[in-house]
């Protein structure tokens, strides 16, 4: 478990993947960021069983309260800038609408960020996220990332297609 001020972050259990297939469809749950489109009943199971969903190509941690109440979840896969040893983390998160703006996105993320330093030789851990999603480009301010870019037209979502701003966080920040 990584234990942060106010959040957890802890690897999946058996029994989180209920709650999360009965949000998998939900539009308030995944919110206006997160909706790509319908996923089908219990999608997570194979791939929990395989591993967990925890491993170094595609990862799931739980987001907590230190009392272990769920708030969401934040996730990890590698983004290649050529080869092998260039690897960086791509980070998401989605939080339950309750939980959202409570200050719990920043402090996940720093600690994703944290965590994957620590786990990996890697120098960058970066995020995407809309041009239009204030409340995220905060967290990840908040976080310790620097905004770099802003994509144009990258993200096909809600019959439309999104800018995007990457942001970035490099070993040692």
């Amino acid at each position: 478990m990584i234990r942060g001020e106010k959040i957890c972050l802890r690897p999946l259990r058996r029994s989180d993947l209920d709650l999360l297939h009965e949000h998998a469809n939900d539009p308030e749950f995944e919110g206006e960021y997160n909706n790509f489109g319908l996923k089908r009943d219990r999608h997570l199971l194979a791939a929990f069983e395989e591993d967990g969903l925890l491993n170094s190509q595609f990862a799931n941690l739980v987001v907590t309260t230190p009392d272990d109440q769920f708030l969401g979840i934040v996730s990890y896969h590698p983004a290649r800038y050529g080869p092998e040893a260039s690897i960086a983390y791509n980070i998401g998160i989605s939080l339950a609408p309750e939980q959202r703006g409570k200050g719990y996105g920043g402090e996940a993320q720093k600690l994703l960020a944290d965590y994957l330093f620590k786990t990996y030789p890697i120098m960058r851990v970066e995020a995407s996220t809309d041009v239009t999603n204030i409340a995220e480009q905060r967290a990840l301010a908040e976080a310790g990332f620097t905004r770099e870019a802003t994509v144009r037209k990258a993200q096909w979502r809600g019959g439309a297609w999104h800018d995007l701003l990457i942001y970035s966080k490099l070993r040692g920040e």
